[in-house]
């Protein structure tokens, strides 16, 4: 049988079209939070009325007398039928059986189920973390590491073909600095004596490269030798955080092949680039800037966002027909910039591209006290000192747990501790105490018989794992894991509750089955959102 809400949705959408033909409206279908007002609720005859000009409860009563014996003819059996609540909702509640159809679908599909199969999978590219070589990677790029590994998880999950990739900026004023302090360093000057650059690098790391070097003398060789220390660094990192990159491309690689010149000569040829101040600037405000920018300075160097454009210019012309960046809200101001140079250039790229999404500051917090600086970077805390502390899991899940751009206050305190109000030690240990059930000799059921799961809670913990394809499915759309954090949440409360309220191991074989069914349903559903989010299933805890 078809899935009840994707006849529910097609037989709206055809009465739709009779109703108000050219409409665009999409009768959005949603899962109420009270069970009381059914399985599927629309308000799409709110959404029609002031077009048609009728009242919203009069069109719900056309829709309802037209949609349910569609229902029944398509063979969707119902509790009730459609029903109409307050101005206008229209609310479906479905019979038992295709209630608990997601069960098995879990069961049978296991690590697949919810995921999508495409024909043509777009080819998407997430980049993320794209850390200066400068240091060990913060608290700000463990979000990014975790949000965008899971934002090209979530799209993959969707069909789509995505690449992985971190960009190094390993050219500028913040490598110069990073070589100066290492040379004072190697000729024995500790920071704040006379000879420490201004704004140099102070952590503990830099004494550590600096033992490496043989000729102090040696600039070249000397920032040549930090960048890859550093590189190094950040990738045993990242291996620790369980993050792994499909592609690393280098900045420096966008003036020693060109391209930065290349886009500078095109813009230039476009009409958009003009001459001021003996400066090269760009009219951004022809695509929606405050003001025109700077491209090359009067001294001939070129402005921080010009092998910005460079580099999305090559992400193009490689075939990623989407680009998603995740970076830090200080970037905010380069978004109008660097897509008013890929529009000026007219290479047909499209006028949002890339997509960002923009994270705000992660704060650390421990002994009731925010901490502010880590003992080896100097003067911030590392993803390292977090792992450390508490275990990459709980790192991974909590720097997802909110939305990107809400500051977030990581408190080290409660992701260590061994209890309910730990979010994912309560997601994990929902897992676990299916695995316990099973780990007593029985194994998950091929078959069931549905009709004996009828308890409420049962319903809804059906109704929720039914749930999981939709969510996963929005929250790629929405670039937004935090909202699948949201949900393990829920799944792991509502099984948490119906462990605590019901005997799973009854005498009753068939019933047991059934429980048993429903439980490995749960497993399955628990175990395959964590990994989206890079974040293990544990068996026992």
């Amino acid at each position: 049988m078809s899935d009840p809400k994707d006849v529910f949705k097609e037989e709206l959408e055809g009465e739709l079209r009779k109703l108000a033909p050219g409409n665009s409206t999409e009768p959005h279908i949603e899962r109420p939070k009270n069970p009381e007002h059914g399985d599927f609720s629309t308000n799409v005859a709110l959404q029609l009325a002031k077009q048609l000009g009728r009242k919203p409860r009069e069109i719900a009563e056309h829709l309802q007398k037209v949609i349910e014996p569609a229902l029944i003819k398509r063979g969707v059996t119902t509790q009730g039928g459609v029903s109409i609540a307050g101005p206008g909702f229209l609310n479906l509640k479905i019979s038992s059986a295709p209630r608990l159809a997601p069960i098995k679908e879990a069961i049978s599909q296991r690590k697949n189920y919810g995921k999508t199969v495409k024909d043509s999978p777009q080819s998407i590219q997430v980049e993320f973390v794209s850390a200066n070589p400068t240091g060990p990677l913060h608290v700000g790029h463990g979000r990014q590491a975790a949000l965008g590994d899971a934002i090209a998880a979530l799209l993959e999950s969707q069909g789509e073909r995505v690449t992985r990739e971190f960009y190094y900026n390993d050219t500028g004023a913040q490598i110069d600095k990073l070589a100066w302090s290492v040379q004072a360093r190697a000729r024995g000057v500790k920071p704040g004596q006379p000879g420490w650059p201004e704004e140099g690098y102070a952590g503990e790391y830099i004494e550590d490269i600096s033992k490496e070097i043989k000729n102090v003398d040696d600039l070249d060789a000397i920032r040549r030798h930090a960048v890859a220390y550093l590189r190094k660094e950040q990738d045993a990192d990242l291996q620790a955080f369980g993050v792994k990159f499909d592609v690393y491309y280098l900045e420096s690689s966008l003036y020693t092949d060109g391209k930065v010149e290349e886009v500078v000569k095109g813009l230039i040829k476009s009409g958009k680039a003009f001459e001021k101040d003996g400066a090269l600037w760009l009219r951004t405000t022809d695509y929606g800037d405050d003001k025109d920018r700077v491209i090359r300075k009067s001294d001939g160097s070129f402005t921080y966002f010009v092998p910005d454009v460079a580099y999305h210019v090559t992400k193009w012309r490689r075939g990623f027909t989407r680009v998603v960046d995740v970076q830090g809200t200080d970037h905010h101001s380069t978004i109008t910039r660097v897509r008013a140079g890929l529009q000026a250039l007219g290479l047909g790229i499209p006028p949002g591209y890339p997509d960002y999404v923009l994270h705000s500051l992660v704060r650390v917090m421990r002994g009731g006290e925010e901490v502010k600086i880590s003992k080896r970077a100097g003067s911030y805390v590392t993803v390292r000192d977090l792992i450390d502390w508490v275990g990459r899991d709980a790192v991974r899940f909590f720097l997802v747990s909110r939305k990107a751009d809400s500051e977030f206050m990581f408190d080290v305190d409660l992701a260590r501790e061994k209890s309910m109000e730990n979010p994912v030690y309560y997601v994990q240990y929902a897992h676990a105490r299916v695995c316990s059930l099973f780990a007593q000799g029985f194994t998950p059921p091929g078959s069931f018989d549905p009709d004996l799961l009828s308890g409420e809670k049962e319903l809804q913990l059906a109704s929720k794992i039914a749930e999981y394809p939709d969510v996963i499915a929005v929250a790629a759309q929405e670039l937004a894991p935090h909202n699948v954090a949201f949900y393990l949440r829920e799944l792991a409360a509502q099984f948490h509750s119906y462990y605590n309220a019901e005997r799973i191991l009854v005498e009753d074989a068939a019933l047991r089955t059934a429980r048993l069914a429903l439980c490995a349903a749960v497993r399955q559903t628990l175990a395959n959102g964590l990994s989206l989010l890079g974040v293990s299933a544990p068996e026992k805890m």
